[in-house]
């Protein structure tokens, strides 16, 4: 499971070190795509088979199914995990999460997030400032 979250830097040629208790949850290439909220998801293959199988089983005929797949999917890109366990983030993925140098790891169950530090800290403090309803709202659907 990919849970905690870790301060990394993003060199100069846009790796990104792996957390070093994440790199056998996630094997030796990993999928990073668009994510939510203006941060990359990263996932295992065998994680971004379930999703894929799943996006892939949406009617085509509605346009929100269409644009969505779109966003998520095309933007997807297949990478390795080199000898010393990073990954290299795209151009155009890091320019779509705004990625500065300074960056987090956030591990949410089945995947991971990379956000642009600043970015993460204000989100951070938003949900942290809801957490009450958030859990109030989960309960009321018997998640809690």
């Amino acid at each position: 499971m990919l849970i905690g979250e870790y301060n990394h830097t993003l060199d100069p040629k846009k790796r990104l070190s792996i957390p070093s208790k994440w790199r056998r949850d996630l094997g030796e290439t990993v999928v990073i795509t668009r994510g939510l909220d203006n941060c990359l998801f990263v996932y295992p293959l065998m994680e971004w088979q379930k999703i894929t199988d799943k996006v892939g089983q949406l009617p085509l005929g509605q346009a929100d199914t269409r644009s969505f797949n779109r966003f998520f999917l095309a933007g997807a890109v297949e990478v390795e995990v080199d000898s010393v366990g990073r990954i290299l983030v795209p151009d155009f993925l890091k320019d779509f999460a705004t990625l500065a140098t300074n960056v987090v790891l956030a591990g949410i169950h089945n995947r991971i997030e990379i956000w642009d530090e600043k970015k993460w800290n204000d989100y951070k403090r938003m949900i942290e400032s809801e957490a009450d309803s958030l859990a109030e709202k989960l309960g009321s659907i018997g998640v809690l």
